[in-house]
């Protein structure tokens, strides 16, 4: 069960992307497959294939995005927080000495390629709740991670 929290900016694009699939890419399709069928034959007709695949994709995409955005809450967070919390910067090291920043944002918008894991994740749960100087074990299927929080913040430390 994932959690229903997002930052503005993650329903910012939850919408844009649902936006973009039913004004822009849904008609595109169903144009193609109008097209495509007033060609004749449609059982050996790829382009009619490949639209009706297409729509279905597209359908399913807007019925899951449809049902995000009526549950997903926004959340803020806090200026200075004192403790990890949802849409915070958590700075770590970990055994090695190796620091590591993440931010703490919902299940619709994690990216570890830009810093962001959801709160529902392995280590978000293990960092929810946790303060500076608190020694952290983080529980993974390649054994369990010792951290320890350096800094917490309200904005992406600069490096």
């Amino acid at each position: 069960m994932s959690s229903n929290m997002i930052s503005a900016e993650g329903k910012k694009r939850l919408q844009a992307r649902y936006d973009e699939l039913w004004e822009i890419e849904r008609p595109r399709m169903v144009k193609n497959m109008a097209d495509a069928a007033a060609e004749g034959d449609r059982s050996e007709n790829a382009e009619y294939i490949y639209s009706k695949k297409r729509l279905r994709e597209i359908d399913r995409e807007l019925k899951h995005l449809g049902d995000r955005l009526k549950v997903v809450k926004v959340v803020y967070p806090p200026l200075n927080p004192t403790t990890v919390t949802f849409g915070c910067w958590v700075t770590y090291e970990d055994e090695e000495g190796e620091e590591r920043c993440y931010q703490l944002v919902g299940p619709d918008e994690f990216d570890v390629n830009q810093g962001k894991i959801s709160v529902d994740s392995p280590v978000g749960k293990a960092l929810l709740g946790k303060k500076v100087d608190d020694e952290v074990v983080i529980r993974r299927p390649a054994g369990d991670l010792f951290v320890t929080i350096l800094d917490i913040s309200s904005t992406r430390p600069r490096k």
